[in-house]
């Protein structure tokens, strides 16, 4: 199986982006959030976080391996989460995907049905069913920290910020006012290297 995949934006097409790894190039399928990152990289080192799936069924005469590729291992994490929703799957959720993935979790962590069945693909029925399935599974990633804050990486920032919202609620905090605090306290750009750096400027605010 293919982890993640490192090479050279050779072209941006409507639902994949090439890469080229020497001697090969792999066609990478991307939903259009990532498309449009992207389409000003060509010739780029970039590094994805991919899925692999086979596109056909069993009683089809063609099976086709797929790789699916993400900027970060929470959105790959995610898109998993959204595929195992009944009626959702790989190419529905990837049409679906036009917006951020910590937007999309908001949006299923606060039951927003009317917002969720705006996506492309994504209806009223489905919607109740992403919420009902997944809205317990969100606060991680309605925490991802934007790539214009400190800390972005998905294995820096994010954890400070997933760390810190179980702390928020372990003392009291609701998991809207824990959002909503580390949210706050991420918008001064500083950097927070632990969880009690971040605790401390967020009530410091407070004050």
């Amino acid at each position: 199986m293919i982890v993640t995949i490192t090479g050279k934006i050779t072209r941006v097409g409507e639902s994949s982006v090439y890469i080229e790894v020497e001697p090969f190039e792999y066609e990478v399928l991307v939903a259009d959030y990532t498309r449009r990152q992207l389409q000003n990289r060509i010739n780029e080192l970039i590094r994805f976080h991919t899925l692999n799936y086979i596109e056909g069924n069993l009683q089809g005469s063609r099976m086709t391996p797929r790789l699916i590729g993400f900027m970060t291992e929470p959105e790959r994490q995610f898109f998993d989460l959204f595929c195992s929703v009944d009626g959702v799957g790989v190419k529905k959720a990837l049409r679906a995907m036009i917006r951020p993935v910590r937007e999309l979790a908001v949006m299923i962590e606060e039951q927003d049905a009317k917002g969720l069945s705006t996506l492309p693909g994504i209806g009223a029925a489905t919607s109740e069913r992403i919420i009902a399935k997944l809205r317990r599974k969100m606060p991680r990633f309605a925490l991802m920290v934007q790539r214009n804050h400190a800390e972005t990486d998905s294995t820096g920032g994010s954890l400070v910020a997933e760390e810190t919202f179980d702390a928020l609620v372990a003392l009291g905090h609701s998991e809207s006012d824990a959002r909503q605090l580390i949210d706050d306290a991420l918008t001064s750009g500083k950097k927070f290297k632990d969880t009690e750096s971040l605790l401390t400027a967020i009530y410091q605010r407070g004050q």
